[in-house]
């Protein structure tokens, strides 16, 4: 079924609900569910989006979203495909290999669905696959947050969805194609920018979410995804220069006698960082006063000299920290599904 609601098209098959609306100038949110209403969370999307003015038709054979540069179409079917409404370029289309609709050039017996929502037993989630058409072999992919590769362009990597020490996981692309996709699940999941598929899971979720935008260049598609995510406010001068920081300060005079040598030789540096185990255990949110007697002192020195201090503040609770009755009673720590948790006994 295929209807318009509140600038918003819905198409409803089976268990699954998907919605398509406008989220920003030249943009759609779109989101898919097979729980009995559509999860809520906004996740990096802001509440209020920049209102636009979209226009929606629906009739028997598709629904047609249009928001100033971007159209979205749906089949009667389901299958969705995304273009440039200025110049009717294909920009998006969902993989799919069905006999739905035998009317699609790509109707197949394979049963590859593009939005495959796969249940975990005994969860109320889903594992879940969102996948796309490769339209350009020629496409190039840039973005999607920092990992430990070489490549800037991403066609043809598999990437892990996953904050990792050194990798910081920002599932945003900006493809040569003219769109921007931002994919708005939280959890763990993988992107694969294969040469034949594009695909994305979430290994644990209850809703499919993701953000497309048309663009002309780069910048036009990135200034608009910081529109809709949020801007960051300009960093401190200080934060602009050069940073001192070593594996690791053991003590308070020995970072002082650092942050000395460097005024000494005239040599330029605005902040030192301190560090992990700087702590009596972890969970212990402050200096270990054996090695660190006065940091009120040190940080008082360190601003004479204009130096700013960053200390280094780990999530693990050691069982036997001061913090750690506290955050279990109230609730703050992670939890299992079942056994006991673990805990880490570092001194």
């Amino acid at each position: 079924m295929l209807l318009s609601e509140n600038n918003r098209l819905i198409y409803r098959y089976d268990a699954e609900t998907l919605w398509i609306e406008a989220w920003g100038p030249n943009a759609l949110r779109v989101r898919a569910t097979k729980q009995a209403q559509m999860p809520g969370e906004n996740w990096a999307l802001q509440i209020d989006p920049v209102s636009t003015s979209p226009f929606t038709t629906v009739n028997d054979d598709e629904g047609i979203l249009t928001n100033g540069t971007i159209k979205a179409v749906i089949s009667a079917r389901g299958k969705l495909m995304i273009y440039n409404a200025a110049d009717g370029k294909l920009l998006l289309e969902e993989y799919t290999r069905n006999r739905k609709d035998p009317r699609d050039p790509k109707c197949s017996a394979l049963k590859v669905e593009a939005r495959e929502f796969c249940p975990i037993p005994g969860s109320s989630d889903y594992h879940l696959t969102v996948r796309f058409e490769s339209l350009d072999r020629n496409e190039k992919v840039f973005g999607m947050g920092q990992y430990q590769q070489p490549y800037l362009d991403l066609k043809g990597l598999d990437l892990e969805l996953a904050q990792r020490n050194s990798q910081a996981s920002v599932p945003f692309a900006v493809s040569s194609r003219g769109y921007g996709f931002l994919w708005n699940n939280p959890g763990v999941g993988r992107a694969v920018f294969g040469k034949n598929i594009t695909s994305f899971e979430a290994y644990s979720t209850q809703v499919m979410d993701y953000w497309v935008v048309a663009g002309d260049t780069p910048r036009d598609i990135v200034e608009t995804y910081a529109s809709v995510t949020g801007t960051v406010p300009m960093m401190p001068e200080y934060g602009l220069g050069f940073w001192q920081c070593k594996l690791r300060y053991q003590t308070q005079e020995e970072l002082l006698e650092v942050a000395r040598e460097y005024k000494r030789r005239n040599l330029p540096i605005d902040l030192i960082v301190i560090d992990f185990f700087h702590w009596p255990l972890q969970g212990d949110w402050k200096f270990d006063p054996v090695y660190w007697p006065d940091p009120d002192a040190m940080i008082r020195e360190l601003r004479e000299m204009n130096i700013e201090l960053m200390v280094s503040i780990w999530p693990t609770v050691d069982k036997r920290s001061e913090n750690y009755d506290e955050m279990l009673a109230k609730g703050f720590l992670i939890r299992t599904d079942r056994g006991i948790r673990e805990f880490i006994r570092c001194v």
